[in-house]
């Protein structure tokens, strides 16, 4: 059950991340009017632009990533300290439950 559930996680932090990477995809450029060809940034301006926001969406995804990784792993870490508390709490009470033995 612990492998399907972990399965079951591990797609959807897959399928979020690729949905950051993909959202954060520069939309095409809108052509500009010839009524301002003055106003449109020439060429090499909008390369620099382009590649700097494709860099700051990788750094944004894998910042994520690593953010999911690390809330998974508390998750984790939570879950087995429960899991040991609650183990305990009933091996100290099993040997409180059961009656003494007659003399």
């Amino acid at each position: 059950m612990k492998k399907v559930l972990s399965a079951i996680v591990a797609t959807l932090v897959a399928m979020s991340f690729t949905a950051v990477v993909f959202a954060a995809d520069p939309a095409p450029a809108a052509a500009p009017t010839a009524a301002a060809p003055a106003a449109a940034a020439p060429a090499g301006d909008v390369k620099k632009g382009a590649k700097a926001d494709a860099k700051a969406a990788k750094a944004k995804a894998k910042a994520e990533a690593k953010e999911a990784k690390a809330k998974a792993k508390a998750e984790k870490k939570a879950a087995k300290a429960k899991a040991k508390a609650d183990a305990k709490v009933k091996d100290a009470a099993a040997p409180a439950a059961a009656p003494a033995p007659a003399k």
